[in-house]
């Protein structure tokens, strides 16, 4: 019989899904091991892609690679570098010098939010210990509220004697002297001003302007009774005028000056004696007699009032304490009576005095509270 030759035995037919049986849940240990051969496979694939870009040199990779990178991978330092920019991005930073150069830095180009634009840094080792958690205005000069720079603080740009000199032609300017002082024609005399009172060319040209009168200083000196100044609350209480009179400039013109109790105080309105009683003797009362009359007229009704005032209390303290009376009477189980009767029932009438009021004659005069019987009281 001749040999036959071996074979493979065809495969045994697949089994039909329903003659399998279902597979065994994976172990907490076959779990395990799966997790931790992933993570060494994914190590040893970084490390071959690590060592491949070495090789290769690192490539500039886009802002748009960076999506193809693996999860977990860093992007290489050319990849955000500012030195090799595409043409592409559209950043507003990559045209600066700073950018070009490769010493861009984000921090430096960072604004600050419009709520803290005003932020200032302190020294806190070259401040002031005030013990009382305030800083003082040498520590803060930003603080608007603390610090108010005022005309009369010396500029930085200047030294003391450029601000002394200007102090010093500021207030020429303002009194117009020195310098500053209106020119006199010799050519026309009789235009040039002259003192009012002794014809000297040298008035003061300050009240000129503000007043009105050629005067010179020393006819102000030598005439107070007309050229002195006097004060608003002088010219109100003295002259009997009114707050709008006073401040109507073309009726009554006033210098302005620092006010000498305390300079947060509205500044001093001095006005000129002759000026001031011109307008009261001839305009408004008619002459110094008839404003004498209109002050003792406003005096006495002043005195007046404050007695019908202190009447009336008076009245109303008696009114109050004969209801008082009455009513302590008929609770005592009196009905009243008149001037002198008993109030009470209690027998024995016995006065309750009240305070000691003057009358007209200056002579203190004492009330019974129950009855109203008055007793003068005298005091030695």
């Amino acid at each position: 019989m001749a040999s036959e030759r071996p074979s493979t035995p065809p495969p045994p037919p697949a089994p039909h899904k329903s003659d399998l049986l279902p597979g065994s849940p994976l172990t907490p240990e076959q779990v395990k091991r799966i997790e931790i051969n992933r993570l060494k496979a994914k190590a040893l694939r970084d490390q071959r892609e690590a060592e491949a870009r070495k090789q290769n040199g690192a490539p500039s990779l886009k802002r748009s690679d960076s999506s193809n990178l693996a999860a977990g991978q860093k992007r290489a330092h050319s990849a955000i570098s500012a030195t090799n920019v595409p043409a592409t991005l559209r950043d507003g930073r990559s045209g600066k010098e700073s950018a070009k150069n490769g010493t861009f830095r984000p921090l430096d180009e960072i604004q600050p939010a419009r709520n803290f634009t005003k932020y200032v840094e302190y020294d806190f080792s070259k401040m002031t210990d005030t013990k009382g958690g305030f800083l003082t205005v040498e520590d803060d000069p930003q603080n608007k509220a603390l610090y108010t720079p005022s005309a009369e603080d010396k500029p930085a740009h200047m030294t003391l004697k450029e601000w002394e000199r200007h102090q010093l032609l500021r207030s020429l300017r303002e009194r117009k002297e020195g310098p500053f002082e209106p020119g006199l024609s010799v050519l026309k005399r009789e235009e040039n001003k002259t003192c009012r009172e002794c014809g000297s060319l040298e008035i003061d040209w300050k009240w000129d302007e503000i007043f009105g009168c050629a005067i010179c200083n020393s006819c102000k000196e030598k005439f107070p009774e007309k050229y002195s100044l006097l004060t608003k609350t002088e010219a109100r209480e003295d002259y009997l005028l009114t707050d709008p009179e006073l401040k109507d400039e073309e009726l009554l013109p006033h210098l302005e000056r620092p006010n000498p109790h305390k300079s947060t105080w509205n500044n001093m309105m001095l006005f000129l004696r002759y000026q001031v009683e011109e307008y009261a003797f001839g305009k408004k009362w008619g002459s110094a007699e008839a404003l004498d009359e209109e002050f003792n007229r406003r005096e006495k009704d002043k005195k007046r009032r404050k007695e019908d005032k202190f009447k009336s209390k008076l009245q109303e303290l008696k009114k109050k304490t004969r209801v008082d009376a009455y009513r302590r009477s008929r609770k005592a189980g009196g009905g009243g009576g008149g001037f002198g009767d008993d109030i009470g029932g209690g027998g024995k009438h016995t006065h309750t005095w009240g305070r000691a009021v003057e009358n007209d004659e200056g002579v203190g005069v004492k009330t019974c509270v129950d009855c109203g019987m008055e007793v003068e009281e005298l005091e030695f």
